[in-house]
C-alpha cells in the first residue's frame, strides 16, 4: 500500500487533525504485514495488512478452505470473529480503531488497532522471570476462560459461530491427517526424516488409535507462544495474532505452550488433560514445526537462520520420539 493510503486510514482511525509522520515495519509477521503508524503528535497505532505481497508462505492447495481448522488464518473476517469471541470471554486483545474490507484505503484488507505499550512476554521472561510470574498467572486465567467456553463442534471461530461445519470427523483425525502431510513434506526435504518416515508414521497411527472420542471443544489460540502475548503497562497479557483462533481440543494449545515456554509453562499447567491427545499432538507439532519452517524457506522469508534453527531443533526432537 502507498504511504498516502496509509495516511488516509490513519486519519480515519485516529482523527483527521493528525498527520502521519512515519511508518515502521514490526518484525515477526509471516502471513500479514504489521506496521506501526506514528503520527505527528506521537500518537501511535498498529496496522495489519492482509494481501499476497505481505504473505511469505508459499501458496498451497487448500489455503483458502476455511473448513480446515489448520488452513492459514488469513483475512479480516477471521480476525474480527476471533477478536469478538476473545473479548467476550474477558481476554485482553488490542482494541480495534478501524477496519476496511471495502477498499476505501487500498486493495488489501486492513485493520488499525491499539498499539499496546509495553513488551512481549517473550522479552519479559528473558529479562525478569519474577516480574513475568504474575503475567503468566493472569494468562492462565484467560486460558481458563477459553477452555471453559465450549462448543459441540470444532473449527475456526468464524466457521463454528457462523453455523458452519469443518472437515473431518474429529480433532484427532484432522491432526493425524495434517501430521502425515507434514511428515511427507519433511521427508522430501531432509534425508534424516526420510530414513525414519516409516517409524514416525507408525508412531502417529498408534497414538491416534489410542485417543477416545470427544464431543465438546474449547477455544484455543492455536499458536500461543510468548511472542504472541504482549504485556501492557498494568501487567495484563494482551493476546495478538489471533486469526487462527478456533474451537478445538485444548490439549493442542497446552502442547504448544509447553514447547514454547519450557519450565515457565508450569504456571499454566491444568488438571484433566487427556494424556493420549497430549502424546499425539506433541509428535504432530514437532513435525509441523519441522515441515512448516522448511516450507517457508522455499520462499524469500528474510530471517532464514532463525527459521532453519526452528526446523532443525524440532526435527531432532521428533526423531528422538521414535528412536529405538
Amino acid at each position: 500500500m502507498t504511504r498516502e493510503r496509509l495516511a488516509g486510514a490513519a486519519r480515519a482511525a485516529l482523527g483527521g487533525g493528525r498527520r502521519l509522520e512515519t511508518v515502521e515495519r514490526v518484525t515477526g509477521g509471516s502471513k500479514k504485514g504489521v506496521y506501526r503508524l506514528v503520527m505527528d503528535d506521537a500518537t501511535t497505532a498498529i496496522t495489519y495488512l492482509w494481501n499476497d505481497a505481505e504473505n511469505y508462505w508459499p501458496a498451497a492447495e487448500g489455503d483458502d478452505d476455511l473448513t480446515d481448522p489448520f488452513s492459514p488464518g488469513l483475512g479480516l473476517d477471521l480476525f474480527e470473529a476471533a477478536h469478538v469471541r476473545l473479548a467476550r470471554l474477558g481476554v485482553r486483545v488490542p482494541a480495534i480503531r478501524l477496519v476496511d474490507r471495502d477498499g476505501a484505503h487500498g486493495p488489501a484488507d486492513l485493520a488499525i488497532v491499539e498499539d499496546v505499550p509495553g513488551e512481549k512476554l517473550e522479552d519479559l521472561l528473558t529479562r525478569d522471570r519474577d516480574a513475568a510470574a504474575p503475567v503468566l498467572a493472569r494468562l492462565g486465567e484467560a486460558l481458563d476462560a477459553m477452555r471453559r467456553h465450549r462448543a459441540p463442534t470444532y473449527g475456526k471461530v468464524a466457521v463454528v459461530e457462523g453455523g458452519g461445519a469443518s472437515r473431518g470427523q474429529s480433532c484427532e483425525e484432522v491432526v493425524l491427517s495434517r501430521a502425515l502431510r507434514d511428515l511427507a513434506e519433511a521427508a522430501a526435504r531432509d534425508p534424516r526424516v526420510a530414513g525414519a518416515r516409516h517409524r514416525l508414521e507408525e508412531r502417529l497411527l498408534g497414538l491416534a488409535a489410542a485417543v477416545r472420542p470427544r464431543t465438546e471443544y474449547g477455544v484455543v489460540h492455536g499458536e500461543l507462544g510468548p511472542d504472541h502475548v504482549l504485556v501492557d503497562t498494568d501487567g495484563t497479557p494482551v493476546v495478538i495474532d489471533i486469526e487462527g483462533c478456533m474451537y478445538f481440543d485444548v490439549e493442542w494449545e497446552h502442547v504448544f505452550l509447553r514447547l514454547r515456554l519450557h519450565d515457565a509453562y508450569e504456571v499454566l499447567r491444568v488438571d484433566g488433560l487427556d494424556e493420549d491427545r497430549l502424546a499425539l499432538y506433541l509428535l504432530a507439532q514437532r513435525l509441523s514445526l519441522t515441515a512448516g519452517p522448511l516450507r517457508l524457506l522455499d520462499g524469500d522469508f528474510p530471517d532464514r537462520a532463525a527459521m532453519a534453527g526452528i526446523a532443525e531443533h524440532n526435527l531432532t526432537e521428533a526423531l528422538a520420539l521414535v528412536r529405538a
